[in-house]
C-alpha cells in the first residue's frame, strides 16, 4: 500500500529523478520522457471519463486508468540483467491478462460498429472528441515508450498494452458517437 504524508521531497531540484529501484535519472532521459507521457494519457481518460459518467465505458476508463498506474510503476523499474519483466510481489509489471483484456473489449465494441469508409476527423459528440484527445495522447506515450525501448529493456507486454489502448480508445470514440452514426468522415482534398 501506497502511503504518502509529503508531497515535496526537495531530492528532485537537482533535475534528477528516482526510481523503483532506488537510482536516479535525470528528468529529460527517455524512461521520464514515457512515464510522463503515460500519466498525460492517463490524465486525458480522466477527462474523458466525465464525459461518460455513469456509463459501463465510465467504468472500464477508471480500470485502464489503474493499468496505467501499473504501466507507469512497471517503466519506472528497470529491468534486470536478462531483461526479465516477470512480476513479482515486489515488482509490479504489465501483463498478458491486461492486454487481453483490451483486445477482448475492442472486439465487443466494434462488433456492433459499421465497418469504416473512410478515416474520421476527431469529434462528432463531445465524449468522443474527449477519448480522440485521449487516444492522441496515448500514441503519443506508445512513441516514448518506444523511444525508451530504443535504449533501455522494456517490458514487451507494457508496449502491447498501450498499442492496444490507443486502438480501444479509437474504437470506444465511435461508439460514443451513436454507434459511429455521428462519425465525422475525412472528405480527402475537399478544400482545395
Amino acid at each position: 500500500m501506497v502511503k504518502l504524508t509529503k508531497i515535496y521531497t526537495r531530492t528532485g531540484d537537482d533535475g534528477t529523478t528516482g526510481l523503483v529501484d532506488g537510482s536516479r535519472l535525470p528528468k529529460h532521459a527517455a524512461r521520464m520522457e514515457a512515464i510522463g507521457a503515460v500519466d498525460e494519457a492517463n490524465s486525458a481518460l480522466g477527462v474523458a471519463a466525465v464525459a461518460l459518467e455513469g456509463s459501463q465505458h465510465a467504468d472500464a476508463l477508471f480500470r485502464i486508468q489503474n493499468d496505467l498506474f501499473d504501466l507507469g510503476a512497471d517503466l519506472a523499474t528497470p529491468a534486470p540483467a536478462g531483461d526479465d519483466f516477470a512480476p513479482s510481489e515486489m515488482v509490479l509489471r504489465v501483463v498478458t491478462a491486461q492486454v487481453e483484456w483490451l483486445e477482448k473489449a475492442i472486439d465487443a465494441l466494434n462488433a456492433d460498429l459499421e465497418p469504416l469508409t473512410s478515416f474520421v476527423l476527431p469529434g462528432g459528440s463531445e465524449a468522443s472528441a474527449r477519448l480522440h484527445v485521449a487516444r492522441a495522447a496515448t500514441r503519443r506515450a506508445e512513441r516514448a515508450m518506444t523511444a525508451m525501448a530504443s535504449v533501455d529493456a522494456t517490458n514487451p507486454q507494457a508496449l502491447a498494452y498501450i498499442n492496444r489502448l490507443s486502438d480501444y480508445l479509437f474504437v470506444l470514440a465511435r461508439v460514443a458517437n451513436d454507434g459511429g452514426k455521428r462519425d465525422v468522415k475525412w472528405i480527402p482534398g475537399a478544400n482545395r
